[in-house]
């Protein structure tokens, strides 16, 4: 059973989660022959200001 985790900066809107979704289902139904009632999705957002990159945090100015 795929368990997919996608973290994020930031927000998504629940329209964009549901295309993720879809996109990353059927593209392991397609690529390793996972039926798509085998896939769980989670999405896990992260406050700009709990993410840095290169030592700065997403938030700073």
């Amino acid at each position: 059973m795929p368990y997919v985790n996608i973290r994020v900066a930031g927000t998504l809107t629940r329209e964009q989660k549901q295309k993720i979704a879809e996109e990353v289902t059927d593209t392991l139904e397609r690529i390793a022959n996972k039926p798509k009632s085998y896939t769980t999705i989670a999405f896990d957002e992260t406050p700009y200001e709990n993410w840095a990159i290169a030592g700065e945090l997403l938030d700073a100015s």
